[in-house]
């Protein structure tokens, strides 16, 4: 049986590095002269001989450089090892661009092609390697999620599990795929809740299921499961912010507030800028008698509410600018004139 992959990828990185494409001449070896492995390994990646380059460019992202030259090697470099059948040689450039232009837009740019080459190559090796594994099914099942085909990633996922029915973390993945769909039945929210059980069953140590069934008891209003699926949760991974706001939701709703503060006063701790957490923060310190404190939390909540609503106007306001060069590119409608009068 043939199993089709399904992928998300963009191999692009071809089309993207002309400046090392465009000369071809016959290969030489590195420039003579005083110039620095960095200089002498850009311009012989920009001519083309990135053999020879190859070398230089990775002795330069250790050597002390301006910062122009340091991301022109590391491109160069980057492009070199895509284009050359050489693309595990990528991951230093890689590294060493993500590390000295985190937020640069051309080396994220860059760094996106890179990496959805490399995952394209990977899956090909997969299929190649071995067509009827579980990985396969497993690659299958998240690119479809990724196309939002819940039945049929939920499908891959029973595959997985009629191969190997205790393979760790396959049994969350069709939970999750269960509650993902729009609109979910009584009966799939049932089965995802078995799911993460069995999930849990096979690896007790896995937080996201017992976050998951606390989240599931919080909306069937059983807010003692709810608090020991929470509880668990945060014991298992303490840097789990949702699962220590989900513990403290379920206290407040329980009315044990004074509980609550210390579950909510460490998901603000790893979410300031939340304004859910001050609001849930504010309700247990009034319920506790903590005034002030309460008070202090409700202005938080609207400061925090404001912010985020004034971030999302100005993507808002963004997409529009972005698009109104599109609409001005497009032939002007002849307007209504005015009539003149009689």
């Amino acid at each position: 049986m043939r199993c089709a992959v399904y992928l998300i990828v963009l191999p692009l990185f071809w089309l993207s590095s002309a400046p090392i494409l465009m000369a071809q001449a016959p290969a030489r070896g590195p420039a003579a002269g005083d110039a620095s492995a960095a200089q002498r390994g850009t311009k012989l990646a920009e001519e083309g001989h990135c053999k020879e380059a190859m070398p230089l460019l990775k002795k330069a992202v250790h050597e002390s450089i301006d910062r122009d030259m340091k991301k022109r090697v590391g491109l160069d470099g980057l492009r070199c090892a895509m284009t050359h059948n050489i693309p595990y040689e990528s991951l230093t450039f890689l590294e060493f661009l993500g590390r000295e232009f985190p937020r640069d837009p051309e080396v994220l740019y860059a760094t996106t092609h890179a990496y959805s080459d490399l995952s394209e190559r990977a899956s090909r090796d997969l299929m190649r390697e071995a067509p009827f594994s579980y990985q396969v099914h497993e690659l299958n099942a998240e690119a479809l999620e990724v196309q939002g085909k819940w039945d049929e990633a939920a499908a891959e996922y029973r595959k997985i599990l009629d191969l190997n029915p205790l393979l760790p973390g396959i049994h969350a993945r069709l939970g999750r795929v269960l509650l993902s769909k729009p609109n979910p039945t009584p009966e799939e929210v049932e089965q995802a809740k078995k799911n993460f059980e069995d999930e849990l069953e096979i690896d007790p140590r896995n937080a996201g299921a017992e976050y998951i069934l606390g989240e599931l008891a919080k909306d069937a209003n059983d807010l003692s499961a709810a608090i020991r699926h929470f509880t668990r949760a945060t014991t298992l991974d303490s840097g789990f912010s949702e699962a220590y706001l989900g513990l403290g939701t379920s206290l407040v709703l329980a009315k044990r507030f004074a509980d609550a503060i210390p579950p909510l006063e460490a998901y603000e701790k790893l979410a300031p800028d939340s304004p859910t957490g001050h609001y849930q923060l504010a309700l247990a310190y009034s319920g506790a008698g903590r005034r002030d404190d309460a008070n202090r939390e409700a202005a938080l909540q609207r400061e925090t509410s404001a912010n985020l609503e004034q971030v999302k106007r100005k993507i808002a306001e963004g997409l529009l600018q972005q698009q109104a060069p599109a609409q001005g590119s497009e032939a002007p409608q002849p307007q209504p004139q005015p009539q003149s009068p009689q």
